[in-house]
């Protein structure tokens, strides 16, 4: 059974790894910890029963009150956050992105053109003084929302 446990936002890794940590200290029946880039806030935790959850989660920092959310979830509940989507076909010419490498890392820019056949994009960075485009391999940047 899968389950969702509400963690302070920012630390949902932190806290798998102390969990990770103490289901191998107890040897806890837990299967598979997750963290969702797109479920802020949340891991997911696979195994037996609630019981077993809520011993895994207790004296853990980081996790928001009783821990458990909503009781079990359904893998085909999950489909849409699991589903890996092409990153070539979700860059579009003017969308906001923050550079993830590199030596404008964490910088913001704005997509100016794509080049689907060698994977690279190139960009105008935001709070540059001179607007210079810059071309970048897409797996360096993030797109922002916005």
């Amino acid at each position: 059974m899968i389950f969702s446990i509400r963690t302070t936002v920012g630390q949902e890794s932190l806290v798998v790894d102390m969990l990770k940590k103490k289901l191998e200290e107890e040897n806890l029946p837990v299967y598979s910890l997750t963290v969702l880039p797109g479920l802020k806030g949340y891991i997911l935790i696979e195994g037996d029963t609630d019981e077993t959850m809520k011993r895994a989660i207790m004296d853990i920092p980081h996790i928001k009150g009783r821990g458990i959310v909503g009781g079990e979830i359904k893998i085909e509940e999950l489909t849409s956050l699991l589903e890996a989507k092409p990153l070539m076909k979700t860059l579009k010419q003017g969308a906001k992105v923050q550079l993830v490498s590199g030596p404008f890392k964490g910088e913001k820019a704005i997509i100016m053109r794509v080049n689907d056949a060698k994977e690279e994009v190139t960009v105008e960075l935001m709070e540059a003084a001179v607007k210079i485009p810059v071309t970048i391999k897409a797996e360096s940047i993030r797109l922002l929302k916005d």
